[in-house]
């Protein structure tokens, strides 16, 4: 099928973008100040570690809720599948309705969810209430496009890298945050919280967000707007090809987050829950340090960006590998593999909005839905690949799934790849 108007017209013929917000004649155009983008940056935080926040707490679930371990094991599955629907079917929506209202009833939605789960008491309540809150944690990347375009181009970058990198703090300190909530007052406190918090950031976006909206073409049907994005898969090579780069740098970041508990548990550290999931402060400090991947971005460097993050990730996993023998090894692999992840992905996000700006939702929610692949391949390689050869293979893994990443990179730039890809 055609693609539609609002997803063909190129960046520079694109003149309702979100660069410039339209609204009444004579009002002054919106500009997109920098607390604005710690509040998006934030908001994505506490959405997206929505779907992470059950990890550390699936045992003590159980035991509540009477579950059996398939059961249990179910509660991680059911999240991540209502968030790969929300990628596709909902994420799209930013593109035909008001971003600012999708948001706020988004989120109010996110507070019902987390309500039905704190208030579970049956396994089929909690398991309803966990595929309802992925779904709507999607809430994240309707943020991300929000803000890409209220951007302005030579900017975009930037921001989208401050605003991502919220998204990857949340995802590594939600682990932390829910373990020590669940100590000092219960798991069901957890989801409490995240509820009180969505609830207050809904207000306050409900306040702060520019009720203009950009000048659009005339929204499309949703089917034909579902459609549409796999339009854009099949005619943008470079969609495709950083989509590509998104599926093996987070599989290489899910097979360490997945598996890395099993040798800190074991001798000769035995660390507890929490010892392990404040490994992620440091995983913090690689990602907020990947914010200068979107100020390289704006200055046209993204093409030699991705390859020398690609090469970083892949390197990664050298101090890695010695993780049984010394911690700072493991610190600096975490720091160096979460830097290298967040400088492709920040590139990645920044390039594919600046295809089809109208389209930005669709193709970001559709992007993302290879981060979703990428996650589930790594974590369920990751784990088999420990019981059956150890952590050295799992580091082998990790660094295969970086290498593929840079010699694709290298294929497409002697294939003639243009320098924006």
């Amino acid at each position: 099928m055609p693609c539609s108007s609002d997803a063909t017209a190129r960046p520079n013929e694109a003149r309702g973008e979100g660069d410039r917000e339209g609204g009444r004649e004579g009002d002054p155009p919106f500009v997109l100040s920098r607390r604005l983008v710690v509040l998006f940056a934030v908001a994505c935080g506490a959405a997206v570690a929505n779907v992470y926040f059950s990890q550390p707490l699936l045992v003590t679930m159980g035991h509540d809720l009477a579950m059996s371990p398939a059961l249990v094991g179910s509660v991680v599955t059911l999240t991540q599948a209502g968030y790969g629907l929300g990628l596709f079917f909902l994420v799209p929506l930013g593109d035909i309705a008001d971003r600012r209202r999708l948001v706020v009833v988004q989120l109010l939605l996110l507070v019902g969810a987390l309500a039905v789960v704190a208030a579970a008491r049956s396994a089929a309540v909690l398991l309803a209430g966990m595929a309802a809150t992925g779904l709507l944690a999607v809430v994240t990347q309707t943020l991300v496009a929000f803000a890409a375009s209220l951007a302005p181009p030579a900017g975009r970058g930037r921001v989208v890298g401050l605003v991502t990198s919220g998204v990857v703090t949340g995802i590594l300190l939600a682990r932390t945050v829910s373990g020590l909530l669940a100590d000092l007052a219960g798991w069901r406190s957890v989801y409490v919280a995240s509820a009180s918090l969505t609830a207050l950031l809904a207000l306050i976006l409900y306040r702060v967000l520019p009720r203009r909206t950009p000048a659009r073409p005339a929204p499309l049907p949703y089917g034909q707007l579902l459609r549409s994005t796999l339009t854009l898969f099949a005619r943008e090579r470079l969609l495709r090809l950083r989509a590509a780069f998104c599926l093996l740098v987070f599989a290489s970041f899910s097979t360490l987050w997945s598996s890395v508990a099993l040798p800190l548990s074991e001798a000769p550290y035995g660390f507890s829950h929490s010892a392990i999931g404040a490994l992620g402060l440091f995983g913090v400090a690689g990602a907020l340090a990947a914010t200068v991947a979107g100020r390289l971005n704006d200055r046209g460097l993204s093409q030699r960006t991705t390859g020398i993050a690609l090469a970083l990730l892949t390197v990664s996993w050298l101090p890695l590998a010695f993780t049984r023998d010394s911690l700072w090894a493991l610190v600096v692999g975490v720091v160096l593999l979460d830097l290298a992840v967040q400088a492709v992905h920040v590139t990645n996000q920044t390039l594919i909005y600046a295809l089809h700006p109208d389209a930005g939702s669709r193709l970001i929610g559709g992007y993302m839905v290879f981060y979703s692949l990428g996650s589930a391949v790594g974590a369920l390689a990751a784990t088999a690949l420990y019981t059956a050869a150890g952590w050295g293979a799992v580091c082998a893994l990790g660094a295969g799934f970086g290498s593929l990443g840079f010699v694709l990179w290298v294929c497409t730039r002697r294939g003639g790849t243009p320098p924006t890809a």
